[in-house]
């Protein structure tokens, strides 16, 4: 009988708070795990943005990770101990 392997949670922080995910996913995925708002940006209207394409095209997911603005978070992995700000934090 095969053994179910114990998946690998890492702590990472999103808009101040700590959150546990499941080490290897992209930051779009951890901020829709951690039942953050799907908002990552704002337009320059102030419409809301989030994620899209998941791939990188739109570039609709940008968030600042650990002070560096304008990343992609559906083409960044998590690491422990990141911290992740998205347009939320900022409403």
């Amino acid at each position: 009988m095969a053994e179910k392997m114990a998946e690998i949670h890492i702590e990472i922080n999103i808009n101040g708070s700590s959150v546990r995910v499941a080490a290897g996913c992209s930051v779009a995925a951890a901020l829709a795990a951690a039942a953050a708002p799907g908002i990552t940006r704002r337009s320059v209207s102030g419409m809301p943005r989030a994620p899209l394409c998941g791939m990188g095209i739109c570039q609709e997911c940008r968030v600042s990770i650990d002070g560096h603005a304008h990343r992609l978070a559906c083409q960044t992995e998590c690491v422990a101990g990141m911290r992740i700000q998205t347009a939320q934090a900022a409403t």
